[in-house]
């Protein structure tokens, strides 16, 4: 595509990303144009970042995650646009947030490594919740130990959803941090409400950063 098309360019890639309703990667993209109206990966590029300008002052963003880009209202307007349907948003309780924020910063990891810092056990519920309905961890291996138990990981799929592009964007964290606060870096990505109050004892974590699993 010519320099001068820019304009027109950013305008299909809006629509493209709009109609989509999911993340695209600049591949997929790509694959969407007939071979001789394709624009080079450095104008796509440019229209992307420049789409993501224009965005700022709207209510709508472009944000590239791990699976691509994708067009998502601001958080700020979250709790209106959720106003839109009638069935409420899922309750995560703490417990569940805090396997989560473990596995996220600690990962790979067993259940029995997450009991061990937790000091109560995790409920099948919750590994049930986080891998099969929410698919935000997987196995990725099982550790050389008796009964090899399995090693958890994040997916894309929870990079996604908290709008993340690869793990090294997770919040960063001091040496030791009280385990109720790593839980509040993911509850400002649910809505206040999906949240139940619950009461926990204080616990506190070693964050070394993993070695980045993407899925």
């Amino acid at each position: 595509m010519l320099a001068m098309e820019q304009s027109k360019l950013k305008s299909l890639l809006e629509a493209i990303l709009l109609a989509a309703g999911k993340a695209m990667t600049e591949e997929q993209i790509l694959n969407l144009f007939a071979e001789e109206e394709k624009p080079s990966l450095e104008i796509l590029r440019s229209a992307l970042q420049e789409l993501q300008s224009d965005f700022e002052s709207r209510g709508i963003e472009l944000v590239h995650v791990s699976s691509g880009y994708r067009l998502q209202v601001k958080q700020e307007w979250a709790t209106w646009v959720g106003r839109l349907w009638d069935e409420k948003p899922p309750k995560y309780s703490r417990a569940l947030l805090e396997t989560l924020a473990l596995i996220a910063y600690r990962q790979p990891i067993t259940r029995g490594e997450i009991e061990d810092i937790r000091g109560v056990a995790v409920g099948t519920a919750i590994i049930k919740t986080l891998q099969e309905d929410r698919e935000w961890i997987r196995v990725v291996g099982h550790k050389e130990v008796p009964g090899r138990p399995a090693l958890f990981a994040t997916t894309k799929t929870f990079l996604d959803y908290f709008g993340l592009k690869t793990l090294k964007d997770l919040p960063p964290l001091p040496e030791v941090m009280n385990l109720d606060e790593v839980t509040l870096d993911f509850a400002k990505a649910l809505e206040p409400q999906e949240i139940r109050d619950e009461v926990v004892e204080p616990e506190t974590i070693a964050t070394e950063m993993p070695e980045t699993i993407d899925g």
